[in-house]
């Protein structure tokens, strides 16, 4: 035990990184009946959700109109954005005092999923809009390639492990990797000294186009959305997941905004809950909480690739266990990505598509056999 405790005090004072990726193929269970606890209060402003003239039939998971994104199912101010492939950056999430992170607010996909030594990374979709500023930007692992696969997209990171680098160079997406260089945009700033790397969304779109990367218009079909809740949830006016001792977070129902807010941990607790402190996590870039329409739990099978460094394949391709939140509901839900190329989508246990809230949506990438409490909806990340 003193050695783990070690290397998280090493992880959280150095920063460090190593890799981790892919898959699972759980079976959904019946949803237990959640106990209501009362709505918390939000602790930060943030902006009420979009609500435009929604078709009340939805969109998707097919036949988008040219102006709706087909990751958020909103119409987009500037159509012509779509007209590009999505723009995948790798944000970091340890050590906290490079907190707060830049641009995730303004993401229309955020997934975040174990690393190693007890922290996560995320890995942010940027697509129906820009952000100028995203980041810290660190380095890759195995599974961001089931993102660039399946979103078609352009991934920006700040190196990695060569065993990483090495399947990603030789993947068929090896010319849409940007890492850190004199010719690309990614930079550095230097908030109290911190010397961090990010970048700007725009910057980065333009520089795939001068150096000749296919672009246009992707297939990025198969999410469904409809404004209106579902039938069949659970009160769920806020969750937790719970990753390691270091990484934990917890996201509040706010109606006013009809959006989850995100809390992150500010201190290790190695009690196994009763330690636990949070704090608003905010988007450096906005001043505003981190908020999102949809939060949703994948059980995904986590493969050891290597535990000398700690390395991990994540396989999310096939289908397996979710749980969805949206409007203040739990529901029980099958994540679907059939093949490398698809965007990941929910269903019903009957094979008919689960809606997504029109709007953002925010991944949390658990272990298949990870712990949950549904009268609070606690998750315990557990590995395989």
């Amino acid at each position: 035990m003193k050695k783990g405790f070690a290397l998280l005090f090493l992880l959280l004072v150095l920063g460090a990184c190593t890799p981790a990726e892919t898959p699972a193929e759980p079976t959904a269970t019946p949803l237990p009946t959640a106990t209501a606890i009362p709505s918390p209060t939000a602790t930060a402003t943030v902006e009420p959700s979009p609500t435009p003239a929604y078709p009340p039939e939805g969109r998707g998971p097919t036949d988008f109109p040219a102006d709706v994104n087909p990751l958020t199912g909103l119409e987009v101010a500037n159509p012509a954005l779509l007209e590009r492939r999505p723009l995948a950056i790798k944000v970091e999430n340890l050590p906290r005092n490079h907190r707060p992170q830049y641009g995730l607010s303004q993401a229309d996909l955020v997934y975040e999923y174990y690393t190693e030594e007890g922290t996560t990374r995320f890995i942010a979709i940027f697509y129906g809009q820009d952000a100028e500023t995203v980041g810290p930007i660190r380095s890759a692992r195995f599974f961001d390639a089931n993102i660039v696969r399946g979103y078609k997209a352009i991934l920006a990171f700040g190196s990695a492990d060569e065993r990483v680098l090495n399947r990603l160079r030789a993947a068929e997406f090896a010319n849409r990797l940007v890492v850190e260089g004199p010719n690309t945009p990614l930079r550095r700033i230097d908030p109290n000294g911190y010397n961090l790397l990010v970048v700007d969304t725009a910057a980065l779109s333009q520089y795939a186009v001068s150096r000749g990367i296919d672009g246009g218009r992707q297939d990025l079909t198969g999410m469904f959305f409809q404004m209106t809740p579902p039938e069949g949830g659970q009160p769920a006016p806020s969750l937790t997941v719970r990753y390691s001792a270091a990484i934990y977070n917890r996201w509040d129902y706010d109606p006013a905004s009809g959006r989850y807010l995100r809390s992150s941990d500010v201190q290790n607790d190695y009690s196994g809950g009763a330690g636990e402190v949070y704090e608003p996590l905010l988007d450096r870039a906005t001043g505003q909480q981190l908020a999102f329409e949809n939060v949703v739990v994948l059980f995904v099978t986590h493969e050891a690739y290597s535990r000398t460094p700690e390395m991990w394949d994540i396989l999310l391709t096939g289908s397996g266990r979710a749980i969805a939140f949206r409007d203040g509901q739990a529901y029980e839900a099958i994540w679907q990505r059939n093949a490398p190329d698809a965007v990941l989508s929910l269903a019903y246990a009957d094979g008919s598509p689960f809606p997504f809230k029109p709007g953002a949506t925010w991944f949390e990438v658990v272990g298949l056999n990870s712990e949950v409490q549904p009268e609070n909806w606690r998750f315990i990340h557990q590995m395989p």
